[in-house]
């Protein structure tokens, strides 16, 4: 569902890159929330930036080391970095979508904050923690969303395509590695 997702949403964009016809309009009552309290929505990114991600990243990463499960600690090290990069220099360029200096399509913000709570969901140890991993992580996507799109950072469609391209991404990791693993 995931690579279906990330390779049907472009074709919902204009040709020039743009705003899609389903962008429009929550970017417009986002964008003037914005207007009035821009320090809110600054506020509501920062759950994806890099310097809060990556220290739970290598917390989680440390965790599973020292109870011994070395599988988990290296999946975590590895792949959400690494659906990041290939997000940045692969997916990026194939689709080529521009918002102010940047490619944007799919959100790398939202590819690694999904990748590596996707992770986390992958190697969890029973279905109670990967539910709550889950549900914890829509939960806090929602209003970083509304964050970068009210700050003008991404279209919508961007942050659809970059929760569906790490979900694939990390997911098809899992299952390369793993399947060894139990062999």
């Amino acid at each position: 569902m995931g690579v279906l997702v990330t390779v049907l949403v472009p074709l919902a964009i204009p040709a020039g890159g743009g705003p899609a016809g389903a962008d429009r309009g929550l970017e417009g009552v986002l964008q003037r929330a914005c207007e009035r309290d821009p320090g809110l929505f600054r506020a509501l990114v920062i759950p994806s930036d890099g310097y809060v991600l990556i220290p739970l990243l290598l917390l989680g990463v440390l965790w599973y080391a020292r109870r011994g499960d070395l599988f988990a600690a290296g999946f975590l090290l590895v792949a959400p970095e690494l659906a990041v990069a290939i997000n940045t220099w692969a997916l990026k360029p194939l689709w080529h979508r521009h918002l102010h200096h940047y490619l944007a399509y799919p959100s790398g913000h939202t590819v690694q904050f999904v990748a590596i709570a996707t992770g986390f969901v992958l190697v969890a140890a029973d279905g109670r923690t990967r539910i709550a991993v889950g549900v914890t992580a829509a939960v806090v996507l929602v209003p970083v969303a509304a964050g970068m799109v009210g700050l003008g950072y991404h279209h919508p469609t961007d942050i659809v395509g970059g929760a569906a391209a790490a979900v694939a991404l990390v997911s098809a990791m899992y299952l390369g590695a793993d399947r060894p693993r139990r062999r």
